[in-house]
């Protein structure tokens, strides 16, 4: 049995904790949560909930090119919003960025994010052989 695999890109944020951008396991793409920030800066740069979701999807985006993995290839996403007023603008733009991928997806609300974010979105992709 193969050993897991790390994923890493400078064209996503690096991890702020002790995790991994992603891990692949098993024939899936296993992305941490993403939120809205630059991955050059580190820092939350992304101002209001249409800019924030860009930039995560963006961060997302990058992190499942790394992983040789697109937004077709997701079977799995969850979305963790400190507003659930947030939501129709939220998935208005994931359904615009996903075009025709529909994993299936669950909607959190939170107390709080990291770096005071407004949205963090995680995703299980399964890796094309």
């Amino acid at each position: 049995m193969s050993k897991n695999r790390t994923i890493a890109t400078d064209a996503a944020p690096a991890a702020i904790g002790p995790y991994s951008q992603a891990i692949v396991s098993g024939g899936f793409l296993w992305c941490s949560g993403q939120i809205a920030m630059d991955p050059a800066s580190g820092e939350l740069t992304a101002q209001g909930i249409e800019a924030e979701t860009r930039q995560v999807l963006a961060n997302l985006e990058a992190v499942l090119a790394a992983g040789e993995c697109t937004f077709e290839d997701l079977v799995r996403c969850t979305i963790y919003l400190a507003d659930m007023e947030d939501f129709p603008i939220v998935n208005d733009l994931y359904a615009a960025v996903l075009g025709t991928a529909r994993p299936a997806r669950a909607t959190v609300a939170v107390a709080g994010l990291p770096k005071g974010a407004r949205i963090e979105i995680d995703a299980v992709a399964r890796v094309p052989s």
